[in-house]
């Protein structure tokens, strides 16, 4: 305790950085009519979670091409946007960013529109969760291994790895009873209105259905299959 010297300062009252202005820490200044551009390709379940959030807040923005398998490797320009070779990227007049979660974020307190994201904090709290699962969880299971196996591979001529769908097979079930548990008895997941919540879980689902094993997990979650 010989260390003690009392309590830390309060943010406000701390001297240098933290008091500057917003400018002055780098905040780009943006007006809501700044071009925004989105880089990713179509087919990607992320890109399409954000093109939902621009499409719901009503963003005029245009999409660029991105193919991070080509046989040359991710393009050298768009590592310098995502320097972990991921999309999807975002601008917005001179403010860039990546992430998706981040950009959906972002999109949906700088525009008008409707709110994504409840203003209630158990609700958001709610939403929050269950993007994390979807996220964390449902994507790999759903996506990853029992669309890609299922569907995506037969297209390209190769044969499913039933092992690989048998062992996501239980995750995907899991996954599927805690966002049927988790969501309300609202036309959307989160409630009355659309929220972050369906944005992540609508192009996950939109491909996770193709899959014929995906009709006997869904039949045994109502509510999911109502929404």
């Amino acid at each position: 305790f010989a260390c003690w010297s009392g309590p830390p300062a309060r943010p406000s009252e701390r001297r240098g950085r933290g008091n500057d202005p917003p400018a002055a820490r780098g905040r780009h200044v943006v007006s809501r009519t700044s071009p925004v551009t989105l880089y990713g390709a179509a087919w990607s379940v992320y890109v399409r979670i954000a093109r939902l959030a621009l499409e719901e807040k009503g963003v005029p923005y245009e999409r660029v091409e991105v193919d991070v398998f080509s046989d040359t490797g991710v393009p050298s320009d768009y590592l310098e946007r995502q320097p972990f070779g991921r999309i999807p990227a975002f601008q917005h007049g001179a403010f860039t960013l990546y992430e998706t979660g981040a950009i959906v974020r972002y999109v949906d307190e700088e525009f008008p529109g409707p709110d994504l994201q409840p203003k209630d904090p158990q609700s958001r709290a709610r939403v929050n969760q269950i993007v994390g699962i979807l996220d964390a969880y449902a994507y790999r299971a759903l996506i990853r291994e029992i669309y890609v196996e299922r569907v995506v591979a037969p297209g390209q001529g190769r044969r499913a790895n039933e092992e690989i769908i048998a062992d996501a097979l239980p995750r995907a079930a899991l996954c599927l009873s805690e966002l049927n548990r988790l969501s309300t008895e609202d036309d959307f997941l989160c409630g009355s209105c659309v929220t972050l919540a369906d944005l992540y879980a609508a192009p996950m689902f939109a491909c996770f259905t193709q899959a014929p094993d995906a009709i006997a997990l869904l039949n045994q979650h109502q509510k999911l299959c109502q929404w």
